[in-house]
């Protein structure tokens, strides 16, 4: 018989948190107040995180919290302290996206569970015992995957024994969770970090296109709930910290009845879809149907629609949901206390109180007794069983009967919400740098047709996997592999194929990558989408097999000197960095990939222009200028190498840039340094 996937639901404030309850949550994610993907939720101090478990345990609901943003290396320690207090306060998991957090995690308080964070972009299986090894326990799939990925991708998880939990409802980001840089660039806030301004949602116009090309429509997954569950999903996720309790409560309504009957009250349907949404919703990506029908705004009729509903949504919580099973047994025995025992199948109480009375005129009859006990309105709890034993003759007034069940039904909350914690030490974490590099120059090409004839300086050339691969004396060719994977099978074979052809270095931008390439045999480079931002994070990568990473885009150059490795590392130090990582290309809102030219951009509000570059099922939305550096390099820490990272730039250009930067030069044109002299926050 298959389990029910578990209802999980986004919980950004208290009054968010009974909302999901009292309307059928299994399990709520919330967030501390640091280092959490939504930190302009309210969130939850120390107190309100003990408090929030006692609430949920006590009526059978799991706690998860999410401590899935990018750690920089000055907030290892306090990061690993949040996780710590977490766990004293009995959270069932850590939601978490930075490798070495969960590696430090996982070595030091081995009991809290892990699960991978969306952000940590697991979209093919390739991965899965990878990050067993590592302590997840469950994986939370991108929300691109389709039908026939996550039936693949489930089948692999149950073989490994790690949980599967799939978005079903809310907001959908353009780009792939964990590799965007959009708000990052344009204004220093990082979605990576819980902090994304939203320009996404702003208008950017392609050719031909609405005028919001890089906007989604709203996930909504509740009519293929019997499909996930038959797959093997373990967990329905919801969107939504940042949202009202009133949304939290008709979307948690609306999955609770989709997964126990099947179907939703169509009221609660359409008041979800004209009020929580931009116009409707998508299944784009589950069934393979991308392109304009996916792309949406919130229209100022949906805000006014809102307003009507709040009223009618607040009736969904307003009484306590009682969805824990006990039983009863009371003894009202002449002569002694009388004894009310219940149970909820795991934890056992008794209350007991005064001997009862002899009766005056009418004697206490069991049907009484079962009425007075088994009135728990407002408690979390139902009957559903009673056993009465009881003497003849004898009275006990309803005040009475009514105190012990209140004093049992007390002692059963405390029950439920015991802890059973270890103790851990904390460790303590190093936060001095070690680089001693000599900033070698590696090339990245888009096509073989820009490889200038003059590669002295230049100690690597990176080219798509899928290109044919030119023969250049001297220099190591390293084969990019995808940044997102669809078919395993065919990277494979690519790889094995380019193995026979001498290349044995795989340049990988995601965890499927990585251990493919080192299941092939191949030597792997990380690149900048496996978010490297601390010596923690290198140390574990180095662990499952990364023998050389290019550093996050988003550290500056004051952090970069406080990082440690014992493997080479480089940084993004020329091109046009790759702002967001699309299934759904922004230019499909205006034209089918048959009339593209493959040169597509994106305009915004001020006529800047953002390029499009498509590749193996996805696209990539580039930066309107390129990262320049040439000229500061004495400023760059010791790191091992410069990546040059050329997109749609001609062989002369490429020819002028690396002179530049041979000999230092000064930038023509239009060019930024990115992040590199900014504080992220």
């Amino acid at each position: 018989m298959l389990l029910k996937p578990e209802v999980l639901s986004p919980v950004g404030s208290p009054e968010s948190l009974e909302a999901a309850v009292r309307s059928g949550a299994d399990a709520v994610y919330i967030g501390a107040k640091q280092f959490s993907a939504r930190r302009n939720a309210d969130n939850f101090d120390d107190n309100d995180i003990k408090e929030t478990v006692r609430y949920c345990h006590i009526r059978g609901v799991k706690v998860y919290l999410a401590l899935n943003i990018m750690i920089k290396q000055s907030e290892l320690q306090a990061a690993f302290d949040v996780a710590l207090t977490a766990y004293k306060c009995g959270v069932d998991a850590i939601i978490i996206s930075d490798l070495g957090l969960a590696s430090l995690i996982h070595k030091h308080i081995p009991d809290l569970q892990l699960h991978a964070s969306t952000q940590m972009t697991v979209h093919s299986p390739a991965c899965l015992p990878m990050l067993k090894k590592l302590g997840f326990t469950r994986v939370v799939v991108s929300r691109e995957m389709s039908k026939v990925e996550l039936t693949e991708f489930c089948e692999a998880a149950k073989e490994c024994g790690i949980e599967a939990e799939v978005f079903v409802h809310g907001a959908l980001c353009m780009s792939v969770s964990g590799q965007c840089l959009l708000s990052s660039v344009l204004g220093a806030r990082s979605g990576n970090r819980g902090l994304c301004a939203g320009p996404c949602r702003l208008p950017f116009k392609a050719s031909g296109g609405m005028g919001y090309d890089l906007s989604l429509k709203d996930l909504c997954l509740y009519e293929y709930i019997n499909e996930l569950t038959n797959m093997g999903v373990a967990s329905l996720k919801i969107e939504g910290r940042m949202k009202r309790p009133e949304y939290v409560s008709a979307a948690t309504a609306a999955c609770r009845q989709a997964v126990d009957n099947g179907i939703i009250e169509p009221k609660l349907f359409k008041t979800l879809q004209d009020v929580f949404s931009r116009s409707g919703f998508t299944d784009g990506y589950y069934n393979g149907n991308l392109g304009r029908d996916m792309f949406g705004i919130r229209t100022k009729d949906d805000v006014i629609a809102a307003g009507d509903t709040y009223s009618y949504l607040h009736e969904l919580y307003r009484a306590e949901r009682q969805a824990v099973p006990v039983k009863m047994q009371a003894e009202i025995l002449a002569d002694k206390p009388i004894i009310l025992t219940i149970t909820d199948g795991k934890n056992t109480v008794t209350a007991r109180s005064e001997t009862p009375q002899a009766a005056k005129n009418k004697a206490l009859e069991k049907a009484t007794v079962g009425d007075s006990l088994t009135k728990l309105g407002n408690t979390p709890y139902y009957c559903e069983d009673i056993s009465v034993s009881l003497d003849d003759g004898l009275f006990v007034a309803a005040s009475q009967l009514n105190a012990l069940r209140r004093d049992a039904i007390e002692k059963l909350d405390n029950k439920r919400a015991e802890l059973t914690i270890a103790e851990y030490s904390v460790p303590q974490i190093e936060s001095t740098g070690n680089l001693k590099g000599k900033k070698q120059h590696i090339a990245r090409f888009a096509e073989p047709q820009q490889i200038p004839e003059n590669l002295d300086t230049i100690k690597a050339v990176i080219l798509p996997y899928e290109c044919e691969m030119p023969d250049i004396n001297g220099i190591e060719i390293v084969a990019e592999l995808p940044r997102y994977i669809v078919n395993e099978a065919a990277v494979i074979k690519r790889l094995e194929a380019l193995k026979r052809q001498g290349i044995t270095t795989a340049y990988c931008g995601n965890l499927s990558a990585v251990a493919i390439a080192k299941n092939v045999g191949f030597k792997v480079i990380g690149s900048i989408g496996l978010n490297a931002n601390n010596s923690e994070s290198i140390k574990t990568y180095k662990e499952i097999g990364v023998d050389e990473i290019v550093l996050s885009a988003e550290i500056s150059l004051k952090e970069i000197k406080n990082i440690s490795t014992t493997i080479p590392v480089g940084i993004f130090a020329y091109g046009r960095l790759p702002l967001m990582l699309t299934r759904n290309c922004p230019l499909k809102n205006g034209r089918t990939c048959a009339e593209c030219d493959k040169k597509g951009y994106v305009t915004d509000r001020k006529n800047i222009q953002f390029p499009i570059m498509c590749r193996s099922g996805y696209s990539e939305l580039l930066n309107s200028a390129p990262l320049y550096m040439a000229d500061r390099i004495d400023e760059i820490p010791p790191v091992n190498y410069l990546l040059l990272y050329f997109t749609n730039e001609t062989v002369d250009e490429v020819n002028e840039i690396i002179g530049r930067y041979n000999h230092g030069e000064k930038p023509i044109g239009d060019y930024t340094r990115n992040l590199y002299y900014r504080d992220l926050i």
